[in-house]
C-alpha cells in the first residue's frame, strides 16, 4: 500500500492562506473541503458550471503544496491507452526487425526485451502513481469521458496501483493528491462519488469576485472593479450559450486597465464585449439587454 505522507495543511485557515498566496481566494466551504480531503486522504470531486474555477483550484493546490501537477484531460473516446499506459509499437517493431537482421534471437528473449521499461509509454494516471515526489493529479472534465473510463478510475483510485501483465503490479510509493472536476453534463456514478469528497462550485458572490479581481489586477480602480463585477453578473443572468468565466472577468479587467479606461460605459462595453462573450448570438443578446448601441 502507498505510504501515508504527512498532511499538507495544518488547519482550514492554513489552506485559505496558502491558496490565497497561490492566487486563488477560497471561501470557507472550499477551504474546509480541501482541508478534509487532505486529512482523510480522499480524492476531491469538484463539480459546477464551466468557468467557475475548478481547474484553477487544482493548479493552486499544486502550487500551495509544492507539488507537480499532472493533468489527465478527459474527452469522449478517451481509453486506457491514453489515460494509463500503452506500448511503443513502432519502437517494438524496429527492435524485432533489428533482432532478425542480426541473426534472430529466440522469441522468448525478444518478447521479454520489447515488453520492458524502455518500450513503455506512461500516460498521466501511471505517471502520477509512479512518482515519489509530491504530486497533484488533476482528472479534468471527468463527465466528458465515457462511462467505461470511470471503471478504470475506480480501480486506480481504490488501491493506487496498476497491473501491467508484462511487468507486474506497480503500486504507488506516495499517494498523489487527486482532484477530479466535472461540468455536470452527465451524472457520475455513485461508486466514483463514494470514493471522493464532494465540492459544488458555483460562480462567486459579487463581493468575493470583486476581491478576486482586485487581487489579480491590483492596479484597477476599485470603482471600476465594482462596475465590472456588476456587469459580469448581469451577463450571467442572461440565457447565453456561454456565461463569462472568472478568468474572462479577469481578462476584461486587464483589458480595461490596458486601455486606460476609468469607467465601464456603453462605448467601453460595446468595444470590449468580445473579451468575455465568444458567440455572436450572445453578444447580440447582451447588447439588447444592456441597451448598447
Amino acid at each position: 500500500m502507498p505510504r501515508q505522507q504527512s498532511p499538507n495543511f495544518s488547519s482550514v485557515a492554513d489552506v485559505g492562506k496558502r491558496l490565497s498566496a497561490a492566487g486563488y481566494l477560497p471561501d470557507a466551504q472550499i477551504a474546509t473541503t480541501v482541508f478534509l480531503a487532505d486529512r482523510l486522504g480522499k480524492p476531491l470531486l469538484v463539480e459546477g458550471p464551466a468557468g467557475t474555477g475548478k481547474t484553477e483550484l487544482a493548479k493552486a493546490l499544486a502550487a500551495a503544496t509544492g507539488s507537480e501537477l499532472i493533468r489527465l484531460q478527459c474527452y469522449e473516446g478517451l481509453d486506457e491507452a491514453r489515460a494509463l499506459y500503452e506500448w511503443n509499437y513502432k519502437k517494438q517493431l524496429l527492435r524485432i526487425q533489428a533482432s532478425q537482421a542480426e541473426g534472430g534471437a529466440d522469441w522468448d528473449t525478444v518478447h521479454d526485451d520489447i515488453f520492458g521499461e524502455e518500450f513503455l509509454l506512461a500516460r498521466p494516471l501511471l505517471t502520477a502513481i509512479r512518482r515519489s515526489d509530491p504530486t497533484v493529479l488533476l482528472i479534468d472534465e471527468t463527465d466528458k469521458a465515457d462511462v467505461e473510463v470511470e471503471g478504470l478510475l475506480l480501480e486506480v483510485l481504490s488501491d493506487f496501483q496498476v497491473t501491467i501483465p508484462e511487468l507486474g503490479t506497480i503500486t504507488a510509493t506516495r499517494r498523489p493528491t487527486v482532484v477530479l472536476t466535472s461540468n455536470a453534463t452527465r451524472e457520475l456514478s455513485e461508486a466514483l462519488k463514494r470514493r471522493c469528497l464532494y465540492l459544488a462550485l458555483d460562480y462567486p458572490s459579487a463581493e468575493r469576485e470583486r476581491e478576486i479581481v482586485l487581487s489579480r489586477v491590483p492596479d484597477l480602480a476599485p470603482g471600476l472593479a465594482d462596475q465590472l463585477v456588476r456587469t459580469v453578473r448581469a451577463l450571467r443572468g442572461l440565457e447565453l450559450k456561454k456565461s463569462p468565466s472568472i478568468s474572462e472577468t479577469l481578462d476584461w479587467a486587464q483589458t480595461l486597465l490596458e486601455l486606460g479606461l476609468d469607467t465601464l460605459d456603453e462605448q467601453a462595453m460595446s468595444s470590449t464585449l468580445g473579451v468575455v462573450l465568444k458567440h455572436a448570438s450572445d453578444q447580440t443578446r447582451a447588447a439588447a439587454e444592456l441597451r448598447l448601441n
